[in-house]
């Protein structure tokens, strides 16, 4: 083999692995699809979130967000207005933030993050599942344990 051809092998052999690393990205997004996120992915904006016993769930005032992403990831982010709310196990003076990755049991309707970052550092490392549904532009999640009472609804952004 001349010089020149071992030149030429090489280069192809460089756009081969080249091709391949920048398509590896839409491999990753198609296995997480498949994995169930699809009907998830996007940003939700929260329209309700009701609190309180199991069979009796009353509304209270938040607003906030949650976005999955193609890549296995999801961030939260909600706040009570009230301006003395209480700190609870998700919050910081009436603030909810966290992100992790997630993964889907699309047989269970449930997901579970993994917490990576949280403005409650307690949350860091936990692994939250959530039951969820998707009808159309709605996404509702509630506990797995509906003793925990708590509803939160969202419409697709």
């Amino acid at each position: 083999m001349t010089t020149k051809s071992k030149i030429a092998s090489l280069a192809l052999g460089l756009a081969l692995a080249l091709a391949l690393l920048t398509s590896a990205p839409s491999f990753a997004q198609q296995s997480m699809a498949s994995q169930g996120t699809a009907p998830l992915v996007g940003a939700w904006r929260m329209v309700s979130l009701e609190v309180g016993t199991e069979g009796n769930l009353e509304p209270v005032p938040y607003s906030g967000q949650i976005v999955f992403t193609k890549s296995g990831t999801m961030s939260v982010q909600a706040m009570n207005p009230e301006p003395d709310a209480p700190d609870t196990p998700y919050t910081l003076n009436g603030y909810e933030a966290f992100y992790g990755t997630v993964s889907v049991d699309r047989s269970a309707g449930t997901f579970a993050v993994t917490v990576e970052s949280s403005l409650v550092r307690d949350l860091i490392g936990q692994r939250l599942t959530r039951v969820f549904e998707v009808s159309g532009d709605t996404l509702v999640l509630t506990p797995p344990d509906p003793a925990e009472g708590w509803r939160a609804t969202y419409e697709r952004i």
